[in-house]
This record gives C-alpha cells, structure tokens and sequence, in this order.
C-alpha cells in the first residue's frame, strides 16, 4: 500500500495512492485522523486497508504534493553510510555520522527545489527514507524493523558550502530537501537491504548503488538512535546517500535553476523536482554561476 499527503483544491490531506488514482483518506478519516502523521501515532495505519477497494477520488495530476509526512517530530539523517560515499570524503570514524534536518526545509513530488541564494555549491544526494510507526526508546535491533511503517525517497539536497565542522547549515535552507512521493508501507518491502537506489540529474545517472551496501543497516539505526533520543510515529530517518555526490566529480557538478533531479528505489517510489532560485531573494544582485 503507498499513501501520498497532499493538497487538493487547497485542502491539506492524504491517500492511498492506486493506479487508477487516490482514494482520498482525509475526507473519510478526517475527524479521527486528519493527516498521516496522526493516522500512525493511532496505530491505525492497517485500517485503512478496508478502503483498498473502494473508486479513486481524483488522480495524481490534480494534487500538490506535499513532504508524506509533513511535520515529523524529528527528521534524523544518517552520513557517510555508503562504502564509496566515505571513499569519497575519506571519512575513517566508524560511528555512525548524525545529524538533523527541519521539517520546515522539506517540500514534495513534483515540487520546485529551492537552491540557496548564499549557495553556489547546492549538491544532490538521494537516499531511503524511513519512517517510524511505532515509538519507543533503547529498541533492539532485533526487534526494528517491526517499528517502522514504511519507506520513502528523499532527495537531501545540500548547500555544500555551508557545510563546515557541522552538517546542520547546510541541510536546513527552505524547500531543500523532498520527500516522497508517498510511504510504501513496510509489509510490501521483504528486505529494505536489497533496493537498488538511483540519482538522476538532467536525465544523466549520477548515482547508482544498491541499500546492501549501507555500512550502517536500519536495524542498527534505530538501535543506536532510540538510545539516546525516544522515537515516535512519523518520525524519519534518512539512512544516507551513495557515492557520486557532485561535490567530488571532476569537475565539480552542482545544481542550478532549471534543473530537474529524479531519486529512484526499487519498489519504493520515483521521486521528481526540479529546481529553482529561492524566490525570497530574488530582490538581492544576482549571484555568479560557477564553472
């Protein structure tokens, strides 16, 4: 099952995303459930099944999408979690790198990127989203992957210039990082360690790896996370990126106004943006293209 949150005729709700359309959750659970997020700190998400059958509401072109979970308490991301990736950045700490992003700097499918103004380095980097359903705190491994709800795309673009002891400045511009298009719910992905994951950028493959490459693997994520900080439904955690980042390529390979950057995972989704200038700014002198 994949459920997508959206807005429809200005209306901020979710569904249940089917080939012949979206069978619209919010105006039937709204009451109860008004988003997603609440859907799951209920533990209702399997209730919703019982709608499978039912007509689509409208189709995918007549929604805006919106991050699948739009407010999540955290949003945890994972670094330097690829073998060719840490190659790259020749990062040796064998620690899982950490460090978070805002709600508030998400957008959707089909959603402009917003490049930072003060960025002339605005870097890709798909990952695999995963988002918690059921919370808690010191979870064995053993037992993680019955707490999560499901899986999804996410592009974590980066202001690699902002970048500098700390990840946090530049993970955290506005409209920087998309997730989506919908949750895959975790009862349709057998292994999430056997996805193959892909960047493009301007139809060009830029990354290319498969999720068994993961040094950290998801059981251990959670493990290692809910011992310091308590997890909660809609909660996420961005398992980390391949390598090919544009940052190292020769030369350089960064983002700009007019691009279109697309994540792929086997079974999970087929994430879609395209890029443009940050419209707050665009009162301020134009800033140089680098080569």
């Amino acid at each position: 099952m994949k459920i997508a949150s959206y807005l429809h005729q200005g209306t901020r709700s979710y569904g249940i995303v089917t080939p012949e359309g979206i069978i619209d959750l919010g105006s039937r659970l709204s009451l109860r459930f008004p988003d997603l997020k609440s859907l799951l700190e209920a533990g209702q998400l399997a209730s919703v099944q019982q709608y499978l059958g039912e007509e689509a509401d409208f189709t995918g072109q007549e929604v805006h999408y919106l991050p699948v979970i739009e407010h999540p308490n955290k949003i945890l991301c994972v670094g330097m979690n690829y073998a060719e990736k840490r190659q790259e950045f020749e990062q040796t700490d064998p620690a899982p790198t950490l460090f978070i992003r805002f709600p508030d700097s998400q957008t959707g499918h089909n959603t402009p990127l917003l490049k930072p103004y003060y960025s002339n380095e605005f870097d890709y980097e798909g990952e695999l989203a995963v988002i918690i359903g059921i919370g808690g705190s010191h979870i064995p491994r053993s037992q993680a992957l019955n707490h999560i709800a499901g899986y999804s795309c996410y592009m974590d673009g980066s202001a690699r210039d902002w970048q500098h002891s700390w990840f946090t400045a530049g993970k955290n511009w506005r409209n920087t990082g998309s997730f989506g298009p919908c949750l895959t719910t975790s009862d349709e992905i057998d292994d999430p360690h056997n996805l193959m994951i892909r960047t493009w950028l301007n139809g060009n493959v830029v990354q290319q790896d498969n999720t068994c490459h993961m040094i950290h693997k998801i059981p251990g994520l959670i493990e290692y996370i809910s011992t310091f900080t308590r997890l909660s439904p809609g909660d996420v955690i961005i398992t980390g990126s391949p390598g090919g980042v544009g940052k190292k390529r020769h030369p350089p390979l960064f983002m700009y106004a007019g691009d279109r950057v697309e994540v792929e995972i086997e079974q999970i989704g087929h994430l879609i943006n395209t890029v443009a200038d940050d419209p707050v700014v665009t009162t301020l002198p134009a800033r140089k293209r680098s080569a």
